[in-house]
């Protein structure tokens, strides 16, 4: 009995190693297949392999309904994968997201600005230093949003009874002995 059973093993041995060389190959060309088409705009890099439609939401400060709206005013289906952009269409898409002013206002991340006044759309590294500053005179200005910030507390009105206990430091109710 153990010697059929060790002959069969044997057998199926070879075949084992194959498969798994037949799945290390496969996810090898799935690697190469990701890795292959990556298309640079405004900065960032998108995946070849999405739709244009989706794959403008992976720019910072670029929502679903901003990127419907760049499809829309472009004329380019929102189904194209991202890989299939001519360079006219990929300079279409950045020298739009440089002059965003065609879009309504309500979809732009800037409004009415404090400094200038103006309305505006920024995007990737500009935005967060937008947000940096705005945050840093709403401390100064101690409003209580400001406030909240410098205490690393929630700012939107979230209850804090079991949540946002001292980040990083665990503290427990100490039972009556």
């Amino acid at each position: 009995m153990k010697e059929k059973q060790l002959k069969e093993e044997n057998k199926k041995a070879p075949q084992k190693e194959q498969h798994i060389q037949e799945k290390k190959e496969k996810q090898s060309d799935k690697k190469e297949e990701e890795y292959e088409s990556l298309v640079r705009i405004a900065g960032f890099d998108l995946p070849g392999s999405k739709n244009i439609y989706s794959g403008l939401t992976r720019i910072k400060g670029i929502s679903w309904a901003v990127s419907n709206a760049v499809c829309h005013y472009l004329n380019i289906p929102k189904a194209k994968k991202v890989s299939e952009l001519s360079k006219d269409d990929i300079k279409k898409i950045e020298s739009f997201f440089k002059d965003m002013s065609k879009m309504p206002s309500f979809l732009q991340n800037r409004r009415l600005d404090m400094e200038t006044g103006k309305t505006g759309h920024y995007l990737g590294s500009e935005l967060d230093i937008k947000k940096e500053f705005d945050i840093k005179r709403m401390r100064e200005i101690k409003s209580y949003k400001g406030i909240r910030h410098a205490s690393k507390l929630p700012v939107r009105g979230q209850r804090t009874r079991s949540h946002f206990r001292n980040r990083g430091q665990t503290l427990g109710v100490k039972r009556k002995k």
